[in-house]
């Protein structure tokens, strides 16, 4: 009979620190970027729009600048899309993002992200010239039926709030391109070095309409804290966390931390802001997620198709 192999209490026990340090890092960054929309609500009350952006990249480049790693240098040629990068993830998105949030609730605009990987999929797909799988098509018919039903109420209500829907899905699909642009630089430059680039870039790219806003700021400590966590954690240690979870997890492991972001806004909005959500907004969510995880599990299967075949 052969000997029974018994795990060491310190093996065991290492083991238990990895397991944990694994869901931190996989449930960290949607936890954080979810609780973005509320701090982003939060810093609008002692900042203009083009404050809060401003402030928000630059205490996210100075927090990243912490980490040597960000200085590893990156090949010439990646400039070009880390300066796209600078644009289409920091410095236009996160402009429209408190423009919008002065007509739409905090809840309304994280629920409305679950739109972000439906675009990049579509973003992809015109980019590559092909048709997307059948179970990807799926996915996108879904998800796209949930965030109309979680616009709609904002549409019909006309006006601002209807501006502040259209400036968020906007923002979405510059993420959607963002995201598409981004996977071949941090792959040949490293995530961390090209995001804190990208950061530098979308500073000097925002002060010179976010900086003169600081001077007529109406300071609270909740929103000073607000603008804080907003840039030292959703804008740099967020990307820190996602980057470390796409080393040790893989990548598509780690992206399933997005499924957090709309859920986490839509709590905190109700429970620390009193937001109410319509009826219909919060119907949309349900389809709106499950269309998400549709084309990741498609596009799953067929990685896992290419790789054993």
């Amino acid at each position: 009979m052969p000997d029974l192999e018994v795990a060491s209490p310190a093996a065991s026990g290492a083991n238990s620190v990895s397991v944990v340090l694994d869901w931190t890092l996989l449930l960290l960054p949607g936890l954080v970027w979810g609780a973005s929309f509320l701090f982003i609500a939060e810093g609008l009350e002692a900042l203009p729009p083009n404050g809060v952006t401003f402030m928000r990249l630059l205490i996210g480049f100075l927090t990243l600048s912490l980490f040597p790693s960000v200085r590893r240098p990156v090949a010439p040629g990646d400039w070009k899309g880390i300066a796209a990068l600078a644009v289409l993830w920091f410095a236009f998105p996160m402009t429209l993002f408190p423009l919008a949030q002065q007509h739409v609730s905090s809840a309304l605009a994280g629920m409305l992200n679950g739109v972000t990987p439906m675009l990049a999929v579509v973003v992809a797909s015109i980019s590559s010239r092909q048709w997307p799988l059948r179970g990807v098509v799926v996915g996108l018919v879904v998800g796209f039926t949930g965030a109309v039903l979680m616009g709609l109420p904002g549409i019909r209500e006309g006006g601002n709030e209807a501006v502040g829907v259209v400036l968020i899905l906007v923002a979405m699909s510059s993420y959607g391109v963002a995201q598409n642009v981004s996977g071949h630089l941090q792959q040949r430059s490293g995530a961390l070095p090209t995001v804190w680039r990208a950061l530098a870039i979308s500073v000097v790219m925002t002060a010179p309409f976010g900086a003169p806003a600081l001077l007529h700021a109406h300071w609270t400590l909740r929103a000073a804290l607000s603008l804080l966590a907003l840039g030292a954690l959703g804008t740099a240690l967020a990307n820190v966390a996602m980057a470390v979870a796409a080393g040790r997890l893989g990548v598509a492991r780690a992206s399933a931390t997005v499924f957090l972001i709309p859920v986490v806004a839509l709590v905190l909005g109700i429970v620390v802001r009193d937001e109410k959500v319509a009826t219909l907004s919060l119907i949309g969510i349900v389809p709106c997620l499950a269309g998400a995880w549709l084309i990741r599990r498609a596009t799953l299967q067929r990685a896992a198709r290419a790789s054993s075949g």
